[in-house]
């Protein structure tokens, strides 16, 4: 990931991340779906969650350097 990405870039990466990952588990609980588009939607989930664990650790490091940045716990358990 690049070092160009700013912090609150990548800050609202995750936030975006961790409420479409929310979404989508809501939509495959759902009896809406059926089990083709449940196989597509799973391997969607999937990827929403390897680019969310991505920008963690991304954001993890960036957070040793900057010690005035946001927990992780802090960024995903308060209100915005």
């Amino acid at each position: 990931m690049s070092e160009n990405l700013s912090s609150q870039a990548i800050i609202y990466a995750i936030l975006a991340l961790n409420s479409e990952i929310i979404l989508q588990q809501e939509y495959l609980d759902s009896p809406e779906i059926d089990q083709d588009e449940k196989d597509n939607e799973e391997d969607i989930l999937a990827d929403l969650e390897q680019a969310f664990a991505e920008f963690i650790d991304h954001y993890k490091l960036r957070c040793k350097r900057d010690k005035k940045l946001p927990s992780i716990d802090e960024l995903l358990n308060n209100p915005l």
